[in-house]
């Protein structure tokens, strides 16, 4: 029974040694599968989250003036359109008189 026992034991050790080398080959191919990720990730040229939700934040700024901007612009259009209209045209009566002196009929 003692040499049933010094098997199971040896057998016992092997799988263990076994094991814990299973253990470091898979920790080593985690290791090069993320070295490899990280170098295609590298190569494609992505972006961080962070820089991502940087450029987002400022994209949403610059959209939000330009609005800003667009509805001012429109108020200054409207308010020289109705500037134009309360000014009488002087330009226009000043060419008709020249016009009509420079012919001499």
């Amino acid at each position: 029974m003692q040499t049933n026992n010094r098997f199971l034991d040896d057998l016992a050790k092997v799988a263990s040694g076994a094991a814990s080398t299973f253990v470091g080959v898979k920790q080593e191919v985690d290791a090069i599968v993320r070295q490899r990720i990280e170098r295609l990730i590298h190569d494609f040229d992505l972006v961080s989250r962070d820089e991502f939700e940087a450029i987002k934040a400022t994209a949403v700024a610059t959209r939000s003036a330009q609005e800003a901007l667009e509805q001012r612009v429109a108020e200054l259009e409207a308010r020289l359109a109705a500037a134009d209209e309360a000014t009488p045209d002087v330009g226009a009566d000043a060419s008709t008189t020249q016009t009509a002196n420079d012919n001499p009929t």
